[in-house]
């Protein structure tokens, strides 16, 4: 009977006797995620990761990999990392994370992220980072895109001890920037989300900065940006580094036309100890598509003019010391 029970045991273990890391289509697993990576080099392959708490790390050169959790939201990658970057650093064609858990990724520099993505197209569904310095950071690669989707960023972003702020999401310039059906909340410091992408959507998401601490927008798109910001739900919270607005556009540059960015349908609101005026939209171009069907609760202005357009001496002085802050605080690395 001992027997016939160890055997039992045995099958029910399947792929996890060879490790928790599984290549679909072979069976074949590994002990480390590295390994199987590795496996499928400049192919193409899913990746299926077994419930866990992993210090992995992996970084993928080339190649289209999908990484699945076998079961949605069990298998957490924690505080491992690759190359002082990453649990996850992409620059092959293409990778798809589909629920996984990525928590505590810190490293000196103050950027550590559960996915750093430095080429290629990626893909986030299904996902949760929370407690760490930033949950996703991208280099520029304006061949690519970036979809991420029914995902929730907790507890991210920092901006102190004389480092490059950290965001909950920082985007180089892709050629798009897709945020959908997403939840940000309890930020840390820095933006929610950032990006220099050359198109930005942001839908159906909610941004809860009621329990905040030192943050700043919630979408920064510092070099403009065309696309559409809309049906988000978005409260600010008491406490701001930067309490301007919630959306700012062009704040560093107007690399990317703004002239066909639409903000329409969001519901905005202050908690009520944030007695200030801000306002919905921040505009340095002056350019802004449209800006309407927007509910705001408080006080918030639905568009602000930032006196660019017009040469202001307020507009270029404000400007100004905006970059000099940028440079310091908000550099994509160090």
């Amino acid at each position: 009977m001992r027997l016939v029970g160890l055997i039992a045991l045995l099958s029910l273990s399947g792929p996890a006797l060879g490790g928790p890391f599984t290549i679909e289509s072979s069976g074949q697993s590994f002990a480390t995620l590295a390994a199987a990576v590795s496996a499928i080099g400049d192919e193409s392959g899913t990746i299926l990761i077994a419930p866990g708490r992993y210090s992995d790390c992996a970084v993928q050169q080339a190649g289209r990999i999908r990484y699945r959790a076998e079961r949605p939201l069990r298998a957490v990658f924690d505080g491992g990392i690759c190359e002082g970057k990453a649990a996850l650093v992409l620059r092959g064609s293409e990778a798809r994370v589909e629920g996984l858990v990525f928590e505590n990724m810190r490293v000196p520099e103050g950027n550590g992220a559960g996915i750093r993505i430095e080429k290629g197209d990626l893909v986030v569904s299904g996902s949760l980072f929370r407690n760490s310095e930033q949950g996703i950071l991208g280099a520029d690669d304006p061949a690519s895109s970036i979809l991420i989707d029914r995902s929730t960023f907790s507890g991210l972003g920092r901006c102190d001890r004389g480092l490059a702020c950290a965001h909950s999401v920082y985007l180089g310039a892709y050629r798009e920037v897709i945020v959908r059906r997403s939840r940000f909340e309890r930020g840390l410091g820095g933006h929610y989300v950032k990006s220099r992408a050359r198109r930005i959507e942001v839908a159906d998401s909610s941004f809860d900065d009621t329990e905040g601490r030192a943050t700043n927008y919630m979408v920064d798109l510092p070099e403009g940006a065309s696309g559409h910001i809309l049906r988000n739900v978005m409260v600010q919270g008491a406490d701001k580094e930067n309490r301007s607005a919630f959306i700012a556009v062009s704040a560093e540059g107007r690399t990317n036309p703004s002239s066909d960015l639409v903000v329409t349908g969001n519901h905005a609101s202050q908690v009520r100890e944030a007695s200030w005026p801000t306002s919905l939209v921040a505009d340095w171009t002056g350019s802004v598509k449209k800006v309407a069907d927007n509910v705001a609760i408080g006080r918030i202005e639905l568009l602000q003019a930032m006196g660019v357009e017009d040469g202001s001496l307020k507009g270029r002085v404000y400007r100004w010391f905006y970059r000099q802050a940028a440079s310091l605080k908000h550099r994509l690395f160090d």
